[in-house]
């Protein structure tokens, strides 16, 4: 008998998944809150000139920069990220009871582990939340908002917060002029919810192209040892091929946008407002000239910050809002490219009405879920280090705290009397 063992392709039973999945309601996922926040210290062109050979006609000639913003011993990605999101909670009339997913997108968070976000969701007091960080450089927010939404579009969760947050300024090399003029610190954040109202994040395209990963990176002290070690660079500095970049991202910038929105039927012109990653402005005027529309239909506010990676499009996306930029049924996209190297675009359909936050019942009820997360946090402590211990461990800590008071008390007691 001839045995054939030839491969098979793979293929599920015909019956196993038609009895068991039933179709689910298209859900749509859209942006419900927006807020940012950046640190107060501002270090403008004419400071750096005490710090680098420059000046600030040369580097507003070439990025379109006045000044950046700088984050101060107690500011952290942790404590930027945290308050654009409560920022964004309160444009949404959201409690933390209710997020269900933090996402923050960063290429400076404060631990290889934890993440980033999993310290948002605590400060938060977000305690049915899951948290990650995602890694992605300036293209960081657009990714983060495709995860986020592709899971709230699947039915999976309803709410989900996602953050693009930086502190560059920890590592920028103050002594290379070609990069320490370009970036700043801050945090930016939106909540995406669910509905069945048609809308949202209609299309999104990623992209990645590993060869050009040296063109624009930041070491860890595990890069590899034949990078570390050859004389050029230190871990944790930033470094980049400027003209390198430059020239990549003129060229797959408008593209993509134009990628993402062919699956939908729509043009360029179709678009309300289109908000770039902001690193360069002469980056930004090309978008205008390569999609072929006028150029204040293209946000830019480097002029203020900087570039500030992860963190600039919902930056930019709340200054847009605050601005009246963007009004419902609008037809806006998001577009990053950065290191990776990695770029993408995504389109929205405007749905949520610009409102200011007032002062509420979920408001009340915000705040105080905020002070339980702190009382929270030294309790779970407390009770996580008992739950280590032994039953025995418990009796002989007990018996070791009992017999220190005792002695205490008997030491007072033989003290001799102070004269009067």
């Amino acid at each position: 008998m001839k045995i054939d063992n030839s491969p098979r392709p793979y293929r599920l039973h015909p019956g196993r998944t038609a009895h068991t999945l039933k179709p689910r309601a298209q859900r749509f996922a859209h942006i419900v809150g927006w807020g940012m926040e950046v640190p107060a210290q501002v270090l403008s062109n004419s400071d750096l000139e005490a710090i680098v050979e420059t000046n600030d006609e040369w580097i507003f000639t070439r990025t379109g920069i006045r000044e950046r913003r700088i984050a101060d011993q107690r500011e952290t990605t942790t404590s930027l990220a945290t308050r654009a999101a409560q920022k964004a909670m309160d444009v949404a009339d959201l409690l933390p009871s209710e997020i269900d997913l933090i996402i923050v997108a960063t290429a400076t968070p404060e631990h290889s582990f934890p993440s980033t976000a999993s310290l948002v969701q605590d400060l938060l007091g977000a305690t049915n939340a899951g948290a990650f960080d995602l890694a992605a450089a300036c293209s960081g927010f657009v990714y983060a908002l495709d995860i986020a939404a592709g899971k709230i579009q699947h039915g999976t969760i309803q709410t989900a917060i996602v953050i693009g947050a930086e502190t560059l300024s920890r590592v920028t090399d103050w002594t290379d002029r070609g990069t320490c003029i370009l970036f700043g610190d801050g945090a930016g954040a939106v909540v995406l919810q669910g509905s069945d109202v048609p809308g949202g994040v209609l299309n999104t395209v990623l992209h990645s192209d590993g060869s050009g990963w040296d063109m624009l990176t930041l070491p860890t002290p595990n890069s590899r040892d034949t990078y570390l070690q050859d004389g050029l660079h230190q871990a944790n500095r930033i470094y980049m091929d400027g003209k390198g970049v430059f020239r990549f991202a003129t060229r797959v910038i408008a593209d993509s946008i134009k990628e993402a929105l062919a699956p939908l039927n729509l043009t360029p012109d179709q678009l309300s407002l289109i908000i770039p990653h902001q690193a360069n402005q002469r980056i930004i005027d090309h978008i205008a000239k390569a999609l072929k529309i006028s150029e204040d239909r293209v946000y830019s506010n480097i002029v203020r910050y900087g570039n500030t990676s992860a963190a600039s499009i919902p930056i930019a996306l709340a200054e847009a809002m605050e601005a009246g930029r963007i009004r419902p049924g609008d037809l806006i996209a998001f577009t990053g490219f950065g290191a990776g190297l990695t770029w993408a675009a995504s389109i929205i359909e405007w749905s949520a009405v610009p409102i200011k936050p007032s002062y509420t019942v979920t408001w009340g009820r915000r705040k105080g879920e905020y002070a339980l997360a702190g009382l929270r946090r030294p309790v779970v402590r407390w009770w996580r280090r008992l739950m280590l211990l032994s039953p025995t461990t418990w009796i002989i800590t007990a018996r070791k705290i009992l017999v220190r008071r005792r002695e205490q008390i008997q030491a007072s007691l033989q003290k001799p009397p102070k004269d009067e």
